[in-house]
């Protein structure tokens, strides 16, 4: 079997080109080509010795992940669905903005985690993605994108690991994903717009802090335990106490000097003036000890199966006052490509579910989840 050359960040591909008997300068040539030029056929790779090619011909190749469809939206947002195998297909987004071009990216087939709001939780999960499966929804995007806007250099700005699945449950393929992501040699984006979304598995962040620190969002959704337990099932190993301590660890490497909050925004279950409150508190008592933040909120993407509905926009800027007047950087996000299932919490794929997620969610939706006023006193904000 050859070895895919989208598995490697560079020091891997160095490694790989030793194993050849060629020298490691070799590995930045042959980086270059496949990640700047967007090149697959080793002998279009014309600085590369006949040699070399003949035996990258015998030993590697570049494979790109078979496209199963392409759908545009009507405010120019592109999702494709890429089949991984094995019965299992993974949605990637882009997103064009006047100043960026972000691409939100899938790291498993499903996901684990099982949050009540995410339509990809309610698939299930299957299995984790290879780096090169997670390389290929970018390397793609990229070099299509280019011949599709008609424009010679690079279109993709931001990366976020937002797509389906919880990054940090797939580390070892993550890591050296991100690091062909930073690689001047390769895609050359800055640390601090590439994103890596995280439900709040504790362990992790702190060796993402020391291996790969890039941009961190957090899922949050609730201020308080028992909320977010129902909410995100992650909290009852990782409690907010202990996320947001790590959290504030996080920021000693961070290359941004806050971490972003995402909270998705459920009507009458988490939407609340007093969730409001209670969450200044929270954060407050963390950023004590040095923990600074913003706040994006999150307009819930309604899909039969989570039992939820969308706050309306009276109550998501209600709740947004008390964070501004609190001294919270807070913004409510933008929905985009919504008219074709690509918004935020929409990502589905096609996912063969082995773990019995589905009927897991199925039971928690069982449980309606009842809000119960605050008792605490006021504060100042």
């Amino acid at each position: 079997m050859t070895a895919n050359l989208l598995d490697f960040d560079l020091e891997g591909l160095a490694v790989f080109c030793e194993s050849l008997g060629e020298k490691r300068f070799r590995a930045t040539q042959l980086f270059r080509w496949i990640h700047q030029r967007g090149m697959s056929n080793f002998d279009d790779m014309s600085d590369l010795a006949k040699s070399l090619r003949e035996k990258l011909k015998l030993h590697a190749h570049v494979a790109a992940l078979p496209i199963l469809s392409q759908q545009f939206s009507k405010d120019g947002t592109i999702k494709w669905l890429f089949d991984v195998g094995r019965g299992d297909a993974v949605e990637t987004v882009f997103i064009p903005e006047d100043d960026r071009g972000t691409l939100c990216i899938s790291s498993q087939a499903g996901c684990a985690v099982g949050c009540r709001f995410c339509s990809t939780g309610h698939q299930g999960f299957s299995r984790n993605l290879s780096t090169a499966e997670i390389l290929a929804q970018l390397w793609f995007a990229e070099h299509f994108l280019r011949q599709h806007l008609s424009h010679p250099d690079r279109v993709i700005s931001n990366v976020v690991m937002m797509g389906m699945g919880e990054p940090l449950q797939n580390y070892n393929a993550l890591v050296p994903a991100l690091k062909a992501m930073l690689d001047d040699h390769g895609y050359g984006l800055s640390r601090r717009r590439v994103t890596v979304s995280t439900s709040g598995v504790v362990p992790m962040i702190s060796r993402l802090s020391a291996d790969c620190p890039v941009a961190l969002a957090v899922s949050l959704h609730g201020p308080n335990n028992p909320l977010r337990d129902s909410l995100v099932p992650l909290n009852r190993k990782y409690p907010l106490d202990e996320l947001l301590s790590e959290c504030t660890l996080y920021l000693n490497k961070a290359p941004r000097d806050f971490i972003t909050f995402e909270y998705c925004m459920l009507m009458g279950v988490n939407d609340q003036v007093a969730h409001a409150q209670e969450l200044v508190q929270l954060i407050r008592r963390h950023a004590a000890n040095g923990l600074r933040c913003k706040f994006n909120l999150i307009p819930f993407n309604p899909f039969k199966e989570s039992g939820l509905l969308r706050s309306d926009d009276a109550t998501v800027q209600q709740f947004a006052s008390v964070l501004l007047a609190a001294g919270f950087v807070t913004t409510v996000r933008k929905t985009r490509g919504d008219d074709i299932d690509a918004a935020c919490g929409q990502l589905a794929g096609d996912v063969k579910d082995r773990t019995d997620v589905a009927s897991r969610i199925a039971q928690q939706r069982a449980v309606p989840i009842e809000w119960h006023p605050i008792q605490q006193k006021s504060i100042q904000i």
